[in-house]
Formats: structure tokens, C-alpha cells, sequence
């Protein structure tokens, strides 16, 4: 019994992950029309961030503190200069996102070399429930990503600024008919999306370390997630990042973690296969 509790918390630990990433992914996905393929390593340099401020001797809290709003503001940045002129072609643009990808790894890479560096992590130890003991930083994880799901929510779905995205999303032409700057919205709505990433990055570099490829693995995951919860409203990412998740994490317990990989991939193209739209086709919230 004890085992099987600490193998569902490591799932959820796992999803908990995935749904942080699948959250910007997915945002940018239903709101622009295009896959960010830039997104893993948006989660590196969130990382890398943590690292450079734990390096530096600042407290580790400050590096993930910092992650989400320095990348975001790369992701802003990137959006006005580079995939801005390519919305017009879509699979332009996400091969533009893919090749800023490839430039941030190799730039990470030329800068940390092929090693895997270490952070702590910022609250050790273990929580004890009987006999049973548990991660306290992975449990903080969870609590992170459910409170930064509930603030997405509330931010796309009670606020102006959430008014004024979904109006993007389902009507571009009408929504600058009536005043709201589309790029601006287009802009932010990357920059969220990036800073999404950064946190992700931020929060797992404990946990999976720093090396130079860390955010591939959670990019290809992230694009299997979004594609399985379908595209157009927040809640799609959601469900295909807790499904992808749990897979993921619960596989490898049963079988080879590499047999375990290829089981999920084949799964999910079996089931994008038989339900084109996702788990939750439509827009909005």
C-alpha cells in the first residue's frame, strides 16, 4: 500500500510538470495558431536562469523568481522581431520557433558545456504521512502548478485582459474593430506563454537537473499533450497533459522506460487517429 501511494504521488509529481508546460504551449497554440517549438527551451533557460542565480550565490527562490519574467520578456521580445512576420504561414513560422530553439540549446550548451549541473532543492527533506514519506519539493511542485492553473483560469476568464484574448482568438478582424490591439494581445499571449516555460524550467531543475537538452524531452511530451487534449480552450491542454502525465510517469513502473516511451507515443497516435479534435475540441475557456 505504501508503495503504490508513493508510486501515484510520483505520477502526480510528473503530470504536475507537464501541465505546466502543456499550459504556455497550449495558450499559444489556440490563441496563435501555430506550435511553439521553442517551447522545451524557453524551459531551459528557465532553468538555467535558477542555476546562474544559485551559482552566483543569490537565493535559489530569487533564480525562480526571476525565470518566468526574464523569459517571458525574451518570448516578448522574439514575438515582435522574428514570428510576427510569419503568422501569415504558420508552418514558417513554427519552424521559425524551432530554429530560435535550436540557437538557445546550442547557446546553453556552448556556455555549460555536456555536463549536468545541480541546484537543490529550495524546501528538502521529506513530508511523512505514517510510514509512508514523500518529497517535499515534488509535493510543492503540485501546489505550485494547482495554484498557477487557477490563476490562469481566473486571468482568461475574469478579466479584461482574458476578455480581450479570447476576443483575438475567435474574431482577430472584429476584435480590432472594436479598439484591441491584436499584436499587443498576439505579443503578450507569447510572452505568457514563454513565462509559463521559464517557470516550469525553474521549478524541475531540482528535480531533473541542468544539461543542455533538458527541454526536448518535455517539448515532444508537451506536443503529444496538446494535440491529445485538443486545441482551442484551456481546459483541452489541461486534460491532454494530465493524461500524457500520468502515462509517462506511470508506464515505466510496469515495463522498460524506452518501451514505456514508445507505448505512450503509440497510444496517443492511435487515439489522435480516432479523434482528430482532441479530447476537448472548441474555443474558449
Amino acid at each position: 500500500m505504501a508503495n503504490a501511494f508513493v508510486a501515484a504521488f510520483e505520477i502526480l509529481s510528473f503530470g504536475a510538470i507537464i501541465v505546466l508546460i502543456v499550459l504556455g504551449l497550449g495558450i499559444i497554440a489556440s490563441m496563435m495558431g501555430i506550435f511553439n517549438f521553442a517551447q522545451g527551451e524557453f524551459v531551459l533557460l528557465g532553468a538555467y536562469i535558477t542555476y546562474l542565480a544559485y551559482a552566483n550565490g543569490l537565493p535559489i527562490w530569487a533564480g525562480m523568481i526571476a525565470a518566468p519574467f526574464l523569459v517571458g520578456a525574451l518570448g516578448f521580445v522574439l514575438e515582435a522581431l522574428i514570428i510576427r512576420r510569419f503568422y501569415a504561414a504558420p508552418i514558417v513560422a513554427m519552424l521559425g520557433t524551432y530554429a530560435l530553439g535550436l540557437i538557445i540549446r546550442e547557446s546553453v550548451r556552448g556556455l555549460i558545456g555536456g555536463f549536468y549541473l545541480t541546484v537543490p532543492e529550495p524546501i528538502g527533506g521529506s513530508i511523512d504521512i505514517g510510514t509512508m514519506h514523500i518529497s517535499a519539493w515534488r509535493f510543492t511542485i503540485i501546489v505550485i502548478t494547482l495554484l498557477v492553473m487557477a490563476g490562469c483560469y481566473l486571468l482568461l476568464s475574469r478579466t479584461s485582459f482574458g476578455l480581450r484574448m479570447r476576443a483575438t482568438l475567435e474574431n482577430p478582424s472584429l476584435a480590432r474593430a472594436s479598439g484591441i490591439s491584436t499584436p499587443l494581445m498576439y505579443g503578450a499571449t507569447f510572452a505568457f506563454g514563454s513565462a509559463l516555460a521559464g517557470l516550469a524550467g525553474a521549478l524541475i531543475v531540482p528535480v531533473f537537473s541542468l544539461y543542455a537538452d533538458l527541454g526536448i524531452r518535455f517539448l515532444i511530451q508537451g506536443f503529444v499533450a496538446v494535440m491529445v487534449g485538443g486545441v482551442g480552450s484551456f481546459i483541452g491542454p489541461v486534460a491532454g497533459a494530465g493524461v500524457i502525465g500520468t502515462l509517462s510517469a506511470a508506464l515505466p513502473w510496469l515495463m522498460a522506460p524506452v518501451v514505456a516511451d514508445v507505448l505512450v507515443f503509440v497510444l496517443a497516435i492511435a487515439f489522435i487517429k480516432l479523434r482528430p479534435q482532441g479530447l476537448i475540441a472548441g474555443k474558449g475557456v
